[in-house]
């Protein structure tokens, strides 16, 4: 059995980049303090579309799909599920919402990443939801000729109970005495989590929700309002090349996981910056607000895109705006129905 100790963190020495990513990080979070009591009305939306935005991701990464319409009517519980997709969707839509609402209720323990297992897939039809895997599974791969061959070996199911309840434990300990900064002990036990690849189904979204739990545990709360999910979706080959580069040598304990760090931390910080871009669109008018939300962004854009970066105006407001510009002239409309994007006039 693989030994654990997370305080060791702390006599390791990382490199600039991570050291630069702590103290940013730690800045960042001391200006969202200051952001949410000014403005607490007008983050709420972006609550709800963070809440959409994780759960389509983390699904999507999985190759777990629905439409955005059944998407948005799922995430609104106005639906029930039709297919298993849509199970496994409703499943983290669940998840998630006890983590937004309790995140200080729930400790980092066995028991409770059981129950949150157990949420997750409760929609389907499976046996195994709040269960540790009892059939050795396997971390694979597909070559360049569609041959698929392992890429690592997770801990064998007779394993799994007693470096669960380590993790859980040498995580609490690290956390408790105070001398590791959360901001890496927490990748690190995200790492070793899938490492030991716990459940036979739902890993990789329970990796992610736990993520967020640990996050809001440690202070910070930016995933509230901005998707890590999706920005993990985005960036998925870096994120599954940081993982496959930290996992050598992990039987071994040789392993080093200052790539899974890295990634990690980069995710945080650009979920912050977007944040930050947020909340200085957000002004007194509504035009206004809409115009600054197009200035920020970089080429084609759709109305949803300027709906997420103005939390506070609805839909009709944003629409009835966007008609406005494109008949002065200040942005361009291409195509329409679905397939409507807009471009700023650059003459």
């Amino acid at each position: 059995m693989r030994h654990f100790d997370y305080t060791e963190l702390e006599k390791k020495t990382w490199d600039n980049e991570i050291v630069n990513y702590l103290s940013l990080i730690h800045e960042y979070k001391g200006k969202q303090g200051v952001y949410i009591q000014q403005q607490p009305q007008e983050l709420e939306r972006l609550i709800e579309i963070a809440k959409v935005q994780s759960t389509e991701a983390s699904n999507s990464i999985e190759g777990i799909r629905t439409t955005e319409t059944r998407l948005r009517q799922l995430m609104s519980e106005r639906t029930a599920p039709r297919n298993r997709d849509e199970k496994e969707i409703a499943g983290y839509r669940d998840a998630l919402n006890i983590i937004h609402e309790s995140f200080e209720y729930i400790p980092l323990t066995p028991n409770y990443i059981l129950q949150l297992h157990k949420i997750l897939l409760s929609h389907t039809d499976s046996d195994f939801g709040g269960s540790f895997k009892n059939v050795q599974n396997y971390i694979s791969a597909t070559d360049e000729n569609g041959k698929r061959f392992t890429l690592f070996t997770p801990l064998a199911p007779y394993e799994t109970p007693e470096a669960m309840q380590n993790i859980c434990d040498e995580y609490n300990r690290a956390i408790g005495e105070g001398k590791v900064d959360p901001l890496l002990i927490i990748p690190v036990f995200i790492h070793d989590f899938l490492c030991v690849h716990p459940f036979i189904d739902g890993n990789g979204r329970m990796s992610r929700l736990l993520t967020t739990l640990l996050l809001y545990r440690a202070g910070y709360e930016v995933g509230k309002y901005i998707s890590l999910e999706a920005k993990i979706a985005k960036s998925k080959d870096s994120y599954y090349a940081s993982l496959e580069n930290s996992q050598t040598g992990w039987h071994e304990q040789q392993d080093d996981p200052t790539a899974f760090v890295k990634y990690l931390l980069g995710t945080i910080i650009a979920a912050y910056r977007d944040f930050d871009e947020c909340i200085q669109i957000i002004s007194p008018t509504s035009l206004d607000t809409v115009k600054k939300a197009i200035d920020n962004k970089l080429g084609k854009f759709t109305k949803r895109d300027i709906l997420e970066l103005c939390p506070s105006l609805s839909a009709s407001t944003v629409e009835r705006h966007l008609k406005h510009l494109t008949a002065d002239g200040y942005i361009i409309k291409l195509g329409a129905g679905k397939n409507t994007v807009y471009v700023k006039d650059s003459r």
